[in-house]
């Protein structure tokens, strides 16, 4: 960190105090604030950028101990704004972090978060995929997918190749990209650094659906079995969960709702099945068999949606340190 350390208003120092002692025990100081107060700490959170060592010794104080147990380095972002407010909020937590963020000036794109992703892809479709690659890595994963997936597929092809090998983007030129945009969705502010492009992939073909997810892997295996490879390791898929040891697993199903569980099961592998159901208590297990034979046929869409609840579940938990996991790689019903 270069330059004089930023000085810190009240805000910004609750903020960081919350990094510091993690999302758990923030979120239960979250929970006695009121609905303005949370919201104004949220956005706090995510444009509070990197506190060196010495700062956060100032800002805690008495939390001193605790704060040197917990890092050498608090970094707020966008990341621990969405634990946070997911830990608070549930399944609303993301379009209130999008909200919130797309009122600030402190991130790239942040416009688009306020516009439907049918509009974005109305101007995105005709542009180069360099550009199109560097928009979907400032994006949030959720909407990157969406907009990925709506991309036509030798489009999808290249612009995942040229996000994959995205490091840095000079800030003049996100700063002309962003005005563009900007300017045909009747909506700037740059930032730059570097960028994991191969992570930033991983992390958008895990949402998207299973046809874009195959159609990309398959064109980039053709194109560069290393970076192909690459890019599978990095991913969790839900027939990965088969290679979960039993304690996490066991942990892992215990975190998800039973209904959602059952859908993402249907059509799965009998070798899966078999591991579930053998992590899973006899009363769980026989509410999962109920609850599957009462649903009967469901469309393949809403499958990939609860297998991709069960995979975000995943890597929030392995975040945590809660489980540990290992990597390699027309509406149908299932009945």
């Amino acid at each position: 960190m270069s330059g004089s350390p930023k000085v810190l208003n009240r805000s910004q120092k609750a903020a960081a105090v919350l990094l510091s002692v993690g999302s758990e025990r923030a979120a239960k100081v979250l929970a006695h604030l009121g609905e303005e107060e949370v919201e104004q700490l949220t956005v706090e959170i995510a444009t509070l950028g990197d506190l060196s060592r010495h700062q956060v010794e100032g800002v805690l104080g008495e939390f001193h101990d605790e704060a040197l147990a917990h890092a050498e380095l608090v970094s707020g972002g966008e990341k621990p704004a969405r634990e946070l407010m997911r830990r608070l909020r549930g399944p609303e937590a993301d379009a209130i972090v999008d909200r919130l963020l797309a009122t600030t000036q402190s991130t790239p794109f942040h416009f688009v978060r306020m516009h439907e992703p049918s509009e974005v892809l109305q101007h995105l479709r005709d542009e180069h995929p360099q550009t199109i690659a560097l928009v979907l890595a400032h994006l949030p994963p959720r909407l990157g997918a969406r907009l990925l997936s709506g991309l036509a597929p030798d489009v999808q092809t290249s612009v995942a190749t040229r996000l994959a090998a995205l490091e840095r983007a000079a800030p003049e030129v996100v700063r002309r990209v962003e005005e563009a945009l900007r300017a045909r969705l009747g909506e700037v502010r740059p930032r730059s650094g570097r960028r994991d492009g191969v992570k930033e992939l991983a992390q958008l073909l895990n949402q998207v659906d299973n046809a874009t997810e195959r159609t990309i892997l398959g064109e980039l295996e053709a194109m560069d079995p290393a970076l192909a490879e690459r890019v599978r390791a990095l991913m969790f898929l839900f027939e990965d969960l088969i290679t979960v040891d039993d304690r996490s697993l066991q942990e892992l199903l215990r975190a998800i709702d039973t209904q959602v569980l059952a859908v993402a099961m249907k059509g799965t592998s009998p070798e899966l099945r078999e591991v579930i159901n053998r992590s899973l208590s006899a009363r769980a297990r026989s509410s999962l068999e109920e609850e599957m034979d009462l649903m009967g046929p469901v469309r393949i869409r809403e499958v990939e949606e609860a297998q991709n609840e069960v995979v975000r579940t995943v890597q929030r938990m392995e975040k945590e340190g809660v489980i540990t996991v290992s990597r390699g790689g027309q509406e149908e019903f299932i009945a």
